[in-house]
């Protein structure tokens, strides 16, 4: 019995490794290949289309990474601060007054 979830636990987590890996290659290679369209459309020097082309290649990492960390932890983002009131902005001078 244990046995079973063991292995069910790590096919789960084989499953989403794999998964990361392949959003990782797959943005990689999509953000390199936007950013040096890019660069060629848009740059006339070498050293700024090698700049488009590392940028795009980060933003593809990033990404991938994002989406990874997600996945990993089976959570949506918190795009909300706990520093925001939610008490309207009016409403506290109308009470002073």
């Amino acid at each position: 019995m244990a046995e079973e979830e063991l292995k069910k636990s790590r096919t789960a987590l084989d499953a989403k490794w794999d998964a990361c890996i392949d959003l990782t290659v797959r943005r990689f290679a999509y953000s390199s290949l936007a950013g040096t369209l890019a660069g060629l459309l848009f740059f006339r020097s070498p050293i700024t289309r090698w700049a488009s082309v590392a940028f795009g290649a980060g933003v593809g990492i990033g990404t991938a990474y994002t989406e990874c960390s997600y996945l990993f932890e089976g959570s949506v983002p918190k795009w909300t601060s706990s520093k925001i009131s939610s008490v309207p902005y009016g409403s506290s001078q109308e009470q002073q007054k």
